[in-house]
């Protein structure tokens, strides 16, 4: 069976942005996934679906499991600044 797929960028805030993935509602804060803060409206809104359990902005080259906004305690964002550097 194959599932359809609902999800959209609601709405663009000073502080973050609000997306509707399968029917709920997450917000997205800059403190938390800066790439969307100085990013062009065209950009964040141009979203679709990667796999089953993924959606991706592919201007960005950001990647986001839905199971991270269901639950982003269980997803810390840890960057690295250098391939070598050790966290």
């Amino acid at each position: 069976m194959r599932r359809l797929y609902s999800f959209d960028v609601r709405m663009i805030t000073p502080n973050g942005i609000i997306i509707s993935v399968f029917g709920s509602d997450y917000y997205l804060s800059y403190d938390r996934i800066p790439w969307f803060k100085n990013a062009k409206v065209s950009d964040v809104f141009n979203v679709e679906m990667c796999g089953d359990e993924g959606i991706r902005w592919e201007s960005l080259d950001v990647d986001l499991e839905i199971e991270s906004l269901k639950h982003p305690e269980k997803y810390p964002l840890v960057m690295k600044r250098y391939p070598e550097e050790v966290l």
